[in-house]
């Protein structure tokens, strides 16, 4: 009898203590519990079907955890209706910004916010201790009501390249221990998909997710490096971590933790949250950062031809590609590896090279240089190097080989981007983590890899028409992504060959043309020969007048890893692309988003023939409105573009 009062009296004294608090989105489609007990937890509806339970949230600073036995100080629900205007329109020009939010104050000094849009839910923790903390490990639980599907980027390794394929998997196939980079997208019941990334990530390091060998997954971190020794001139061996993952000020906010979520496919890729819920531009003037087109050396090895000099890393060589980017109004080339005199002294150019002339040049011709070094070469002496580039004349530098995510390494990000903005650099993030929103606050930050591209195709198989399709559905939820698209020499599965010299891409041509509309990138490349470009003048036409950034974008048709159908609107024109995987497919785009009037429309399609010769392509041009249709049809591994400008 002792024993079952004592038990009755405990469950008394636990229904005192834990409360249950609720937000709903806008809409109130998707719907938020906050349970407050013992440990704080938190589920999710959609439609009021459950798609997350009791996702235990935790942050331990040592000599206290945050979150487990809370005590609730107030709790206070807010409302937000605008528009935020961008400073780089990746998607569009203006973004609607939309949610409600609930906020947790707790004692002592922290609270935990969760924000509801009608496209995703968020949350976060922020502190105010007047000291420094130490942040020992922040628990992010998820665990999903149901056996879904997920395309899971594993990794082998917290020192990564975020460089992965998305495998297609059961979340309960995968065993305790494995993990993946962010973002990642779960296929829950009722065609709900479930985007997870990041936002607002400084000064902390990057969230990885690790399954728990149930309907789940755990939070992973690479720990603060204490302490390691060289490798080569760009990796580190003989690592030694601390017990923590960051150390960092006591007062302030901490990353949002991001759940895109959509019914359907196309509104999936639409998404905005990570830019939106990222801290905002701190440049106060901007108007000398300028997105497009670049021409780029690495991926094609300098290999130009039909000319009378021997191509090389040197001034006739690059003189070369600014002479093609001229002539197609390109207004960038990139100064890839070898450039420098060496890889760890990058003051100084080779002994073949003239770079203040080649940058005279250039200018003489509208085409501005950007050039290429790796990060720990720049770290050790950052303030003399931009200085010495930006007295050069160069517009910005492309920083590589970072492969970490650490605390160090997410601040080294933010001080090259706002070093280089103080000097009017722009930066591309490349052998990078994935975005997580810093583009905001430095809009100069143009481009950012994070993604297995098409540079693996110079040594792979792996950059298939499936692969590329699905980008679109999981890097691209986090940010711009550098894929360097623009191979001219294209390839069925069955002819195609691995070339590091003479490097090719699976799928058609036209394929290749629909990843300028289809993929997000302010800094957009064109990756083959120039030779190769001058020889395909008509499809390098085509490419030459697509903008890089949108007024306005609308995903027409989508499925996740399959297809999809993107519409970008610029000033009075509108820019169409569609792609699909190793399946033919035939699509029928509805013109209804077009304005009044008469458009022309030029269109480049998959040949008759593209199946076999994918390099095989047709240009249309006729005259469309906005009542009209088009069959969109794709060759397996095809694609489709169009340009439509108001008459």
């Amino acid at each position: 009898m002792k024993i079952f009062l004592s038990i009755v009296c405990l469950i008394l004294t636990l229904n005192a203590i834990s409360k249950e608090y609720k937000i709903a989105s806008p809409n109130g489609q998707i719907s938020v519990s906050v349970l407050v007990d013992t440990q704080l937890k938190w589920s999710a509806t959609v439609d009021g079907n459950p798609i997350f339970t009791n996702n235990a949230m935790s942050m331990d600073l040592g000599t206290t955890v945050l979150g487990v036995n809370p005590k609730v100080v107030s709790a206070k629900t807010t409302a937000v209706k605008e528009v935020v205007s961008t400073v780089v329109a990746v998607k569009s020009k203006n973004i609607a910004n939309e949610y409600n939010q609930m906020t947790l104050v707790f004692k002592p000094n922290y609270k935990v916010t969760f924000r509801l849009f009608d496209n995703g839910i968020a949350y976060r923790f922020e502190t105010t201790v007047k000291e420094e903390v130490t942040v020992k490990n922040e628990v992010v639980d998820l665990n999903f009501t149901g056996d879904y599907g997920i395309l899971f980027p594993e990794e082998e390794t917290l020192y990564s390249h975020y460089e992965r394929n998305y495998l297609d998997l059961k979340i309960s196939t995968l065993k305790a221990g494995r993990f993946c980079s962010l973002p990642t997208l779960v296929k829950a019941d009722r065609n709900v998909k479930i985007g997870i990334t990041e936002a607002d990530l400084f000064d902390y390091p990057c969230l990885f997710m690790e399954a728990t060998g149930a309907n789940g997954f755990k939070s992973k971190y690479p720990k603060v490096i204490l302490k390691s020794t060289p490798k080569g001139d760009r990796d580190i061996q003989n690592i030694q971590e601390a017990d923590y993952i960051a150390r960092t000020n006591g007062t302030r906010s901490f990353p949002w933790r991001v759940f895109m979520i959509s019914k359907e496919d196309a509104r999936l890729v639409e998404n905005q949250m990570v830019y939106l819920l990222s801290r905002e531009s701190k440049l106060d003037e901007t108007s000398w950062i300028k997105p497009g087109l670049v021409a780029w050396d690495w991926w094609n090895e300098n290999n130009v031809y039909g000319v009378d000099f021997k191509a090389g890393l040197d001034t006739r060589t690059y003189k070369y590609y600014i002479d093609f980017a001229a002539k197609y109004k390109i207004p960038y080339i990139i100064l890839d590896e070898g450039w420098t005199k060496s890889t760890t002294n990058i003051k100084a150019s080779n002994d073949n090279l003239n770079l203040e002339e080649l940058i005279a040049y250039g200018k003489s011709k509208n085409v501005e240089i950007i050039l290429w070094c790796l990060w720990n070469a720049l770290d050790a002496d950052m303030d003399a190097i931009l200085d010495l580039y930006a007295k050069w004349g160069a517009k910005g530098i492309k920083v590589d080989f970072m492969a970490r995510s650490e605390q160090y390494m997410v601040n080294f990000y933010e001080r090259a981007a706002k070093a280089c903005a103080d000097r009017k650099l722009l930066i591309d993030f490349h052998g990078a983590f994935k975005p997580s929103g810093m583009a905001r606050a430095y809009p100069n930050i143009i481009n950012h890899e994070g993604v297995k591209g098409m540079e693996n195709c110079k040594w792979s198989k792996e950059i298939t028409p499936e692969h590329d399709v699905t980008l679109c559905f999981t890097r691209m939820l986090a940010g711009p992504m550098d894929y360097t698209p623009g191979a001219m020499i294209n390839k069925n599965a069955k002819d195609y060959s691995i070339s590091f010299s003479n490097p090719m891409s699976q799928g058609t041509r036209c394929h290749q043309l629909a990843m300028y509309v289809c993929y997000d990138a302010p800094l957009q490349m064109l990756c083959d020969s120039p030779s190769n470009y001058l020889k395909e003048s008509e499809s390098t036409s085509f490419v030459s007048k697509m903008p890089t950034v949108w007024d306005n974008t609308r995903i027409l048709d989508a499925k996740a890893g399959d297809y999809i159908v993107t519409a970008r609107q610029k000033e009075n024109n509108w820019y169409l692309g569609a792609m699909t995987d190793w399946s033919a497919r035939t699509l029928e785009v509805d013109l209804s988003f077009l304005g009044e009037g008469n458009y022309e429309i030029e269109i480049m399609q998959d040949g008759i023939n593209a199946d076999v010769s994918c390099n095989d392509y047709k240009r249309v041009v006729q005259q469309v409105t906005k009542n009209d249709k088009l069959k969109v049809k794709m060759a397996k591994g095809g694609g489709w573009a169009a340009i439509c400008r108001k008459i």
